[in-house]
């Protein structure tokens, strides 16, 4: 059994969830700090990719990067560089299909923020970037860490946008979703369950990392409301 598509599948999640972490806090972070409608305005369209279909998303992104593109067309005759069919395009397919969980997560932390902490501390002289990571990311801490789970989640399982982009080929852009789908084509039955069980268990794993996650949440809040 090969197990290049668990690393390929792995390697995508972390580099993709990584990439939608800073992305993802950043951009919601600033979004919660506008007037209501521009937030109407800019919820919609970051959070557009969750609605799409992965393969629109794919398609989107062939139009944009791919070799007919302007864009792909100009790096590959300057640079002889192909935004598609590599292992790492997958990884931009995959950024943008998780960026929404990551970006509506940590909104809605950042929207529960008691503000008058962070208003303290610039009344103490205290800087916004040490604010930012010193004071609202603690108290930020579950939802955003929830946020990542999920996008690892979601980036470990994604198969449409993923197909699209970067293909299927053996040891070089194969994930597990598209394994599954080629042993499933090809009449390999046998070993395409083999994948299913093996992502099935990933995916409890990340499950219950959420499930502590928000339990360790809740108690913590009970004690809070205990003490006080």
């Amino acid at each position: 059994m090969d197990l290049y598509p668990l690393f390929n599948s792995l390697r995508i999640a972390l580099i993709s969830t990584s990439i939608v972490f800073f992305a993802g806090v950043f951009v919601a972070y600033y979004t919660s700090m506008v007037p209501a409608f521009l937030k109407g305005v800019l919820d919609t369209v970051f959070t557009l990719p969750l609605v799409l279909p992965p393969t629109v998303v794919g398609f989107m992104l062939l139009k944009i990067f791919g070799p007919k593109s302007y864009i792909g067309a100009l790096f590959l005759d300057l640079f002889d560089f192909r935004f598609t069919m590599n292992w790492w395009s997958a990884v931009i397919a995959t950024s943008v299909v998780i960026f929404p969980l990551m970006y509506r997560t940590a909104r809605g932390a950042f929207q529960t923020f008691d503000r008058n902490l962070s208003d303290v501390g610039r009344t103490l002289g205290l800087s916004n970037s040490y604010i930012f990571w010193k004071i609202i990311m603690p108290n930020c801490n579950q939802g955003i860490i929830a946020g990542v789970v999920l996008s690892f989640a979601r980036a470990l399982g994604e198969y449409g946008a993923t197909s699209m982009v970067a293909g299927y080929t053996p040891g070089k852009t194969a994930t597990i979703s598209t394994t599954v789908y080629q042993l499933w084509s090809t009449n390999n039955d046998v070993l395409a369950f083999k994948w299913v069980v093996l992502n099935i268990l990933i995916s409890i794993i990340v499950l219950y990392v959420i499930s502590y996650i928000e339990n360790s949440n809740h108690l913590k809040e009970a004690k809070h409301v205990s003490n006080s």
